[in-house]
């Protein structure tokens, strides 16, 4: 049976059985001293040429990140660093030769991606993904907790959602289709359902061709849809207790590791994150001598000053904007009564959005309305509109981009780092 490396130093004496992959090799004259790596650690496997001859015809042909299985005694060996034990193997098997790596540390970032799979071995990688591992099951834990359902909707879709400008198309047995930008139209349809509080945490994708380090075609969105909100603030004291608990679960967990591969000390944001409207940071702007008028979206240049100056003014990583003007959210977000003006939000960490949030539109003349404003075909929208005909509750929620989040969590130059396999507007492969 095989025993994970994690628990070997438990093993003293004991026969075990590990597999896992070379991750470095030194044959010297009289020994030959093979580290072997799996998911949770790295252990010495020792082999004396004088006694352990029979085992010299295998091990002599390894590679570095060949596939083993090894059988031996764990043995106390206290000058060895990893954990102060190593195997003495009595059994070698060389499950897969590999040939030389065609990445190193030294590659540039495109090169490790065509070769994702070898990059991933590193143990900084395979540890970022035990980070998200834990931060999307903290979120789930937490909205579990508080009552929501999780679902699953579908990533294909008849008409354009949204906007029809950044979707995938596709041939559906001879009829044109889409793949769905987010599952925003399936969370509400949910509400109409009197479900009442909804999660779903899966792919989300758009054809937008963009090479900036924050945007990719697919990522991994965290999206939920509550019921009966009194206003705008339920939604982000929703997000921001969500967000304080699964960071406080991977700082229990993962704090210490995060400093050691990343050089990160890992914040738990307190409660409650500060909130501005979009005027209140429009006026901060133009106190920071930048050009920009009230009815203007933020480009890249200000949400970075802003992001710098909120950070510092408040000693905290996160802050929500609130309040858009209607011109440029999403047609379905709800109004301030009489007012050109969402009831939205987004969530900024570090200075990088993460999050866009809005109480929704749940009354259809209102709603189609809107719709229409906004350029929208009401045929094309037609699906939709019908969820909100035989009654809906006041409504709304959030989505978040996991990917995004890790890679600001972590402190990594590119969502490509932070991804299993990233997705751009020139990458599709691997």
């Amino acid at each position: 049976m095989r025993t994970y490396i994690k628990d070997i130093p438990q093993k003293k004496d004991q026969q075990v059985e590990i597999c896992g992959f070379v991750e470095k090799f030194r044959d010297q004259k009289s020994v030959q001293f093979i580290i072997i790596r799996d998911i949770t650690g790295a252990v010495q496997v020792t082999v004396d040429k004088a006694t352990q001859e029979a085992l010299l015809e295998t091990t002599q042909k390894l590679t570095t990140h060949s596939f083993v299985r090894v059988q031996g005694k764990v043995v106390e060996n206290s000058y060895v660093k990893l954990g102060g034990v190593e195997i003495v193997p009595e059994n070698f098997v060389i499950e897969s030769i590999a040939e030389t790596l065609p990445i190193d540390e030294g590659s540039n970032i495109d090169q490790k991606m065509d070769f994702r799979w070898v990059d991933l071995r590193s143990q900084k990688n395979a540890f970022m993904m035990k980070v998200q591992t834990l931060f999307v099951q903290s979120a789930r834990e937490f909205l579990l907790q508080n009552g929501f359902l999780e679902m699953h909707s579908p990533k294909i879709i008849s008409h354009p959602s949204e906007s029809g400008s950044d979707l995938f198309t596709l041939d559906y047995f001879g009829e044109k289709a889409y793949l769905t930008q987010s599952p925003q139209f399936y969370k509400q349809m949910a509400m109409a359902s009197g479900l009442d509080r909804i999660f779903e945490i899966g792919p989300v994708l758009r054809a937008e061709k963009s090479f900036t380090n924050r945007h990719t075609t697919e990522f991994t969105g965290i999206d939920l849809e509550m019921s009966w909100v009194e206003g705008l603030e339920d939604v982000m004291q929703m997000e921001e207790r969500m967000i304080e608990y699964a960071f406080t679960k991977v700082k229990d967990v993962y704090g210490d590791d995060i400093q050691k591969h990343f050089g990160v000390e890992l914040v738990v944001p307190k409660l409650p994150f500060p909130r501005y409207t979009m005027e209140k940071a429009i006026e901060i702007l133009q106190d920071l001598d930048y050009d920009i008028e009230f009815g203007e979206d933020f480009a890249t240049e200000h949400e970075k000053a802003l992001g710098e100056y909120l950070v510092k003014k408040n000693g905290h990583e996160f802050y929500f904007i609130t309040d858009y003007p209607a011109d440029f959210r999403a047609f379905y977000q709800k109004r301030h009564e009489g007012k050109n003006i969402t009831q939205s939000y987004d969530l900024y960490y570090k200075g990088m959005e993460i999050t866009t949030g809005s109480l929704r539109e749940h009354r259809y003349e209102k709603l189609l309305q809107q719709a229409l404003a906004h350029g929208n075909s009401q045929e094309n929208i037609q699906f939709y509109l019908d969820f909100f005909k035989f009654g809906c509750a006041p409504h709304g929620g959030f989505g978040i981009g996991l990917d995004r989040i890790t890679m600001l969590m972590l402190n990594l130059s590119s969502l490509k780092e932070s991804m299993y396999i990233f997705r751009g507007p020139t990458r599709f492969n691997p």
